[in-house]
């Protein structure tokens, strides 16, 4: 049984691919960050090795391996903790390549983020891609596919999950997970249709309470100084440099909370995502104007697109903290 909610369409193409043995050897799986990329990528490698009648039937001894990790013939490559995935690690994945599944049907490889695939390795992969050995199937998950070469997305069946309608997700947290109305509905805010994103933030307080320090410290720079504003992009761009996907959760709080202040500022209160911190919002409002803050909107998307071609973070960051407006402290 699939696991993925939400994306139909997709489950259809595959369930008749796999009925009429007409599975691609390679695969995309485009969107969002959260939004099941991985699910579906276990999903499709229980399907392809499952020994049950209905696949993936997740039961079998093969889709269980898989769901704990311990089927030999499916092997993750990921980012982990590092800024690109190197060389080594695609010719590890083709020199399992050569050799015949060990335990199961076929051989599945996920390369998650492949976005981050150094030059070198994405030069690798496409040799692979474009002779592929029989009984193998790669999954490519990306987020942002418009950094992958052109020529792998060209030689992949593309795939794109698209975010959740917020309606499903609060239904899925309400009924399936016994979450009350007014967590669910905060966590269908800010997870904008990525219904893995507020699992994981439901299985781990951490998530929610770095993500409040993250919002306290964004709130301080306002009032804060030059030196209080250097020093935080300096933290910042270690971060970006050690851990590019931290790098990108920070740059979705920020637009959030900035799209939320222009939205109060609009007279939409009733749009806001950061629904608990409406008051801390229409504080901040009340100092701002509303050209200033669509400057820094407008601000924020250029760091995004400097950062996405790899521009000297520091050197970003210390702009944007340049170009966020400065207002003294309120008085009680």
């Amino acid at each position: 049984m699939w696991q993925v909610i939400g994306q139909d369409k997709i489950l259809s193409l595959l369930d008749y691919s796999l009925k009429t043995n007409a599975i691609a050897h390679a695969y995309l799986l485009a969107g969002p960050r959260h939004v099941g990329k991985g699910t579906l990528a276990i999903n499709l490698a229980q399907a392809l090795n499952c020994d049950g009648p209905e696949v993936p039937c997740g039961e079998c001894r093969s889709c269980q391996r898989i769901r704990e990790g311990k089927h030999a013939d499916v092997t993750p490559v990921g980012l982990d903790s590092r800024t690109e995935i190197g060389i080594d690690d695609i010719r590890g994945l083709q020199r399992l390549a050569n050799l015949p599944p060990y335990e199961g049907k076929c051989k599945v490889f996920i390369i998650d983020e492949a976005e981050y695939l150094s030059t070198e390795a994405a030069n690798s992969l496409l040799k692979i891609l474009e002779e592929p050995p029989p009984r193998i199937v790669w999954l490519l998950l990306a987020a942002e596919e418009e950094r992958l070469l052109p020529t792998i997305i060209s030689r992949c069946q593309r795939l794109e999950l698209r975010p959740v309608p917020s309606e499903r997700v609060q239904e899925v947290l309400v009924n399936s997970y016994n979450v009350d109305a007014d967590k669910a509905k905060l966590l269908t805010q800010l997870c904008h249709g990525r219904l893995g994103w507020a699992l994981s933030a439901l299985a781990e307080c951490d998530i929610l309470e770095q993500r409040s320090q993250r919002i306290d410290r964004l709130v301080s720079l306002l009032t804060g100084g030059l030196e209080q504003r250097f020093a935080y992009a300096q933290e910042l761009a270690n971060q970006f440099s050690q851990n590019r996907k931290a790098g990108a959760e920070l740059t979705e709080i920020w637009l959030d909370w900035w799209r939320d202040l222009m939205l109060i500022k609009g007279g939409c209160q009733e749009a806001i995502i950061n629904v608990d911190y409406r008051t801390v919002l229409e504080e901040q409002a009340r100092g701002l104007s509303l050209s200033e803050i669509k400057e820094f909107l407008a601000n924020l998307g250029l760091l995004q697109e400097a950062i996405s071609k790899n521009v000297n973070p520091r050197l970003a960051l210390e702009w944007l903290m340049l170009k966020l407006p400065r207002r003294e402290n309120p008085k009680h």
